[in-house]
């Protein structure tokens, strides 16, 4: 099984025959799935797992959903949650609300999940992404199951401060999906899965959420809610305490603009319309650097103990064994490809701590990349996406595996196109069965067995080494004559370099 928390948008709209599917009872309700005919697949969509994080619960705990009677049909997709953005992206059209903590699970169509085992599926068969959570089979027989993670970060889960630490929950974001990991590890053996197979994965800031997730609770969170984390082009920016002066700023700013005053700002903001709260938020997205998030991840004191750095080089960390895979141009998207830029300067804009001296110093590493372009576009992507994965794998050390995407023009993102090849045949620059297989079957070899060697189907992949920083990582490649060009090759020991340059700085880019 296969499992989901995606906001990305919805990349899949199919016409598909339905029947009436089983009912699940999960205490506080009844949920009836649907049948896909055609694929053999039970869906059960847009289940509540908590209560609507709306009015006075805004900025609170997550709490169990209430109690409602008859059979709830579970046959339509929910409204997605509100949506974060940087500006380099466009407009959510979207339809969007608060109201939004729902999951939906998909299974292989059985009249009894007792008998799951007993049904056959491809283990190729195709994930759905959804403006929800969702939860997806991969193989009926071993019953793991894997978590999909992406971004959401708007004011109603990620605002931080004094305030709300006083009177309301930091990370609120992070805490629904805690919640709804949760949820999955009392009930998901009620659908025929097994709580203790359970894999996480995002893709950006979704891996970032990961990375969350690993080091949550200091790596103690009991239950283990997963044991296997994948994690495509990891983002992390800058974590500040939550009462440090930058987030405390942008709750004075937000309050400001809501027109509520110093006291009680908590409870004015609570009762501000929906709307008026995404207008604020798009008014401080496009105030802000291109390419960068505004609102994130705090450390809190609780749920996240110390930074995402000194966490990992501790080892700090929850779950057993790490996928990792990384894009070869993870900065290009991120970066104005037609300004000029001061390359000291730019590093004190993207890392606001910095001083002259420290922006000097990124400049002097990033000299010898090229144009000023060329220079802020590895600073991009090293610092905050390509740097932090490495020293994830060093939180797992001997228990992990690194892959590269290098494919051209291996943007940030380009490898969702394969991860998910169905989706998009006419986006994908490489449309070779051959290498597609390969890709996303190490992905979900490793979902499944938590080896990346134990395929579900062969491929044209090699051996994949563990990951150790004297080792070697898989990269997934294409020669200029069209072949798959999948092989083995060592880190570089300059980007281990200028990584460590980065851990160096850790304390003032706040990571």
């Amino acid at each position: 099984m296969s499992f989901a928390i995606l906001s990305m948008g919805l990349l899949f709209l199919g016409s598909w025959a339905a029947a009436a599917g089983p009912v699940v009872d999960l205490g506080y309700a009844q949920y009836q799935g649907v049948v896909d005919i055609d694929s053999n697949i039970t869906k059960f969509l847009g289940m509540r797992f908590a209560a609507a994080p709306t009015g006075n619960l805004r900025w609170r705990m997550p709490t169990a959903p209430p109690n409602v009677d008859g059979i709830q049909q579970a046959s339509a997709d929910p409204t997605q949650c509100i949506q974060g953005a940087i500006v380099l992206t466009p407009p959510n059209t979207s339809p969007q609300s608060e109201d939004c903590l729902f999951l939906s699970v998909y299974s292989p169509r059985s009249e009894s999940y007792s008998a799951l085992a007993n049904d056959s599926l491809d283990p190729r068969w195709r994930i759905y992404l959804g403006f929800c959570l969702s939860i997806h089979w991969l193989n009926p027989t071993e019953r793991s199951s894997l978590w999909f993670f992406s971004s959401a970060s708007p004011p109603q889960g990620f605002l931080a401060g004094q305030q709300v630490k006083d009177d309301g929950v930091l990370n609120a974001g992070l805490l629904d999906q805690e919640f709804a990991l949760r949820w999955v590890n009392k009930n998901i053996h009620k659908f025929g899965g097994d709580p203790d197979k359970v894999s996480l994965w995002g893709e950006s800031a979704g891996a970032g959420s990961v990375l969350q997730h690993i080091i949550a609770h200091n790596g103690q969170t009991i239950p283990q809610l997963f044991r296997a984390a994948i994690t495509s082009s990891a983002y992390l920016p800058s974590q500040y305490w939550y009462n440090d002066s930058i987030p405390q700023n942008l709750f004075d700013n937000i309050s400001a603009q809501a027109g509520c005053g110093v006291l009680d700002a908590l409870d004015c903001l609570r009762t501000v319309d929906t709307a008026r709260l995404r207008e604020i938020n798009q008014n401080i997205i496009s105030a802000s650097l291109y390419g960068t998030t505004t609102f994130g991840p705090v450390v809190d004191g609780s749920f996240i103990t110390q930074s995402p750095m000194v966490a990992l080089e501790q080892r700090r960390v929850n779950g057993e064994i790490l996928l990792s895979v990384t894009n070869a141009h993870e900065g290009t998207l991120f970066v104005n490809q037609s300004a000029d830029y001061d390359v000291a300067q730019y590093a004190q804009q993207l890392f606001p701590l910095f001083g002259a001296k420290e922006g000097k110093a990124v400049a002097a590493v990033y000299q010898s990349f090229g144009s000023s372009q060329d220079q802020v576009t590895a600073i991009m992507g090293e610092s905050r996406l390509i740097c932090p994965t490495y020293l994830l794998l060093n939180g797992f050390e001997g228990r992990a595996y690194k892959g590269e995407f290098v494919v051209p023009p291996a943007l940030h993102g380009d490898d969702l196109y394969y991860y998910f090849a169905f989706f998009s045949p006419g986006v994908i620059t490489f449309n070779n069965t051959a290498f597609i297989n390969a890709f996303n079957g190490g992905f979900l070899s490793f979902a499944t067995n938590l080896d990346p060697n134990i395929k579900l189907l062969q491929t044209i992949t090699p051996p994949w080494s563990k990951w150790a920083p004297a080792a070697e990582e898989m990269v997934f490649n294409r020669t200029e004559a069209g072949e798959p060009w999948i092989y083995e090759d060592p880190t570089s020991d300059a980007l281990l370099a200028r990584c460590e340059f980065w851990k160096s700085l850790r304390n003032i880019t706040a990571q």
